[in-house]
């Protein structure tokens, strides 16, 4: 096992109702003037930001708004968001919302304090030393950014989206009622079942070292997701399942289940971000479509941690080699993403890159990632292509 730093500052603020102390909690931060910050449609129809809106007015709280977020967040909002909270003396940036929402947030937050360009972080050409605090409201559960450190922007010259990592932005509080993610549409919500796996994944395939405890919590919180992920998809309304789906999304992403590993592989979500830079699709989507992939590139150099994952969390009880039980484990996932209508292959998903556009987004991924990335196995830009290319479905691959 490795040595860990777990740091999650947030205050969590769960069940039902609980927007209503919203005012309270900002109030108790100290701050002067808030940025409400959120997307639009549903959070404006349901009369959600209205009684948040509420909710400062009456702690008399001054706030000014800016909506618009959209998936996969763009640049362009972040820079309007930081010129208003200069003009207006922001002190405090509460969103409204799911993970774009908050991740937006956090790249305000980073922008307002700092006199260069933020994008510089987002490119890694420099680190952050400052950000405005955030609360936030949580509308989806999916991203778990309501109690991580980590943002991820798209840049709208050339579509590049980019991820950046840093503890000062972790949010203050996060109040989550899992009510407010009833009336989400059904893809929505499976998008956001397979975002929180897939955080979960990320840290779970790794070489080099592991903790029994931290693979329990993993393990557990991946059958729990799985669980109600299904009853979900059959009774949309089920709070009890809502709740469970949503309290994992903040576990999967806090850090928790990567204490004592490598700090985990993540070379799925790089090799996603750049699908969703250049052709906009769901995350959680784009996520499903290159896992299978993913996972039968790398498998041969993460053996045993794929025979504990078919065994432990997809209930593989077929004798067999290490190669046929870490193979219908993989199965047996991607049988879990079709059965709530996620794609397991890029046709599914909708998109039919052509090789150019395959070596592209191979290219940019590996420059990202500063070469490599990976832990399960260490992905070159020859890598990252030859999975885009299985994902998909080219001849002899």
């Amino acid at each position: 096992m490795f040595g860990f730093h777990y740091y999650t500052p947030t205050k969590v603020v769960f069940g039902k109702d609980t927007e209503k102390q919203v005012g309270t909690l900002v109030k108790q931060t100290g701050c002067k003037k808030v940025l409400l910050h959120y997307g639009g449609g549903s959070v404006v129809r349901s009369g959600l930001l209205g009684r948040i809106q509420s909710s400062l007015e009456e702690e008399g709280i001054p706030y000014v708004t800016l909506g618009g977020v959209v998936p996969n967040p763009r640049l362009s909002l972040v820079y309007r968001g930081i010129k208003i909270c200069r003009e207006e003396g922001v002190d405090f940036i509460l969103a409204v919302g799911g993970g774009s929402v908050i991740d937006s947030a956090k790249a305000i937050g980073y922008g307002v304090l700092d006199d260069g360009d933020v994008w510089d972080f987002y490119a890694r050409i420099r680190q952050a030393s400052r950000c405005l605090p955030i609360g936030v409201v949580l509308t989806i559960a999916a991203a778990g950014s309501e109690m991580s450190n980590s943002s991820v922007i798209t840049k709208e010259d050339g579509m590049a989206k980019r991820g950046y990592k840093n503890d000062i932005c972790r949010p203050v509080f996060a109040v989550m009622n899992p009510e407010l993610t009833v009336t989400l549409p059904d893809y929505q919500t499976a998008c956001g079942c397979t975002d929180i796996l897939m955080h979960t994944m990320e840290r779970y395939f790794t070489n080099g070292g592991n903790m029994d405890l931290t693979d329990a919590v993993a393990e557990g919180l991946m059958r729990t997701v799985m669980k109600y992920a299904l009853i979900l998809r059959d009774h949309p309304e089920d709070y009890r399942a809502r709740a469970e789906v949503m309290w994992a999304g903040s576990l999967s992403h806090n850090g928790l289940t990567g204490c004592g590993n490598d700090g985990g592989d993540f070379a799925t979500h790089a090799l996603e971000h750049e699908l969703g830079g250049m052709f906009d699709v769901a995350h959680g989507a784009g996520l499903a479509a290159v896992w299978g992939s993913w996972a039968r590139y790398v498998k041969q150099d993460c053996m045993p941690r794929f025979c504990r994952f078919a065994t432990n969390v997809m209930g593989v009880t077929e004798e067999g080699t290490e190669e046929e039980v870490a193979a219908k484990g993989i199965e047996a996932m991607e049988a879990f993403y079709r059965s709530i209508h996620m794609p397991t292959n890029l046709k599914e998903l909708g998109i039919a890159p052509t090789e150019e556009q395959m070596k592209t987004m191979a290219r940019m991924c590996s420059q990202a990632a500063g070469g490599q990335k990976g832990s399960a196995k260490k992905l070159k830009e020859e890598d990252m292509l030859q999975i885009y290319r299985m994902a998909a479905g080219a001849p002899g691959l």
